[in-house]
């Protein structure tokens, strides 16, 4: 029995199989279209369609993407930033072991012991001034002078040491003179420096993060009509997000932003629709980067 022609067939066979495969291999997955509707509901109002604004289809999250940015512009840790202070080291080491850095904030004396009060300047010298003037009774004066720091050095540390414990012994007395001592710290704040970092930084994201979200991670944008429908075809399956960047939508008394995930399976349309539910309150969103 001639069995020639029944194997040709067969790896005829197997050949074909294997060439369709590698075929179907090389192939693309049919790209798959994603329509939305944006919507917005102000307070006590219908919802609106968002008209005529412009949605931006990434391949990344934009909120991992402020996040990226943030990390290549670091706010310096909490100690860095006190130690840059033009202030005494007495002062840079209480601040660092205290939460606190507005030194002008109503019950700052309540974070204050007598000893910090007599060995941080800053502290001394705001206590002196928000009891100067005779307006506290008893309060001890001082009887150095700064001349004796040189004349007559062992005369000045004497009397300093003296003032200094009798001042410990009425404050401990008196712990209500170290009221107000914060109305006389203003020159030696740093919590207005901190904040101009911090919104320094703020500011630096919101204004980089749009530009490496277009640059690096934009697969398309479109505009909505004025039913507030946008419609985007020819996207390969995979993960989106749908994006406002950092503009605002509003309607009302409503200003939203979005970072909406989609999954665009192959060949199919998804829908979605963009709401209040799955949208930031854009004045929260502004306050982080």
């Amino acid at each position: 029995m001639n069995t020639v022609p029944k194997r040709v067939g067969i790896a005829a066979f197997f050949c074909l199989a294997t060439g369709l495969a590698s075929l179907q291999a090389q192939t693309p997955p049919a790209p798959g279209t994603l329509n939305f509707l944006a919507r917005i509901t102000p307070t006590a109002a219908r919802p609106e369609p968002v008209r005529q604004f412009t949605f931006y289809i990434l391949s990344k999250s934009y909120a991992e993407i402020a996040k990226e940015v943030e990390s290549d512009d670091v706010v310096p840790p909490r100690d860095a930033f006190i130690d840059t202070l033009k202030v005494s080291p007495e002062l840079k080491a209480w601040l660092k072991a205290h939460e606190i850095l507005d030194l002008t904030m109503p019950g700052l004396d309540k974070a204050l012991t007598p000893d910090d009060v007599l060995h941080t300047p800053e502290f001394l010298l705001a206590y002196q001034r928000s009891n100067s003037g005779g307006v506290t009774n008893g309060i001890p004066k001082p009887h150095y002078a700064d001349k004796d720091k040189t004349e007559n050095p062992a005369k000045y540390k004497k009397q300093y040491d003296e003032y200094l414990a009798a001042l410990k012994k009425f404050i401990q007395a008196h712990p209500e003179t170290m009221s107000g001592m914060e109305m006389e710290l203003d020159a030696a704040n740093p919590e207005r420096k901190w904040k101009q970092i911090e919104s320094d930084h703020r500011k630096k994201v919101q204004r980089i993060a749009p530009e490496v979200a277009q640059t690096k991670y934009l697969v398309t944008k479109t505009d909505t009509d004025l039913d507030g429908h946008a419609t985007v075809t020819g996207l390969a399956p995979g993960t989106y997000w749908i994006s406002t960047l950092n503009l605002d939508a509003a309607a009302g008394d409503a200003r939203l932003r979005w970072d909406v995930q989609v999954t665009m399976p192959p060949g199919q349309a998804v829908r979605t629709e963009l709401t209040n539910l799955n949208g930031l309150d854009a004045r929260a969103a502004s306050a982080t980067p």
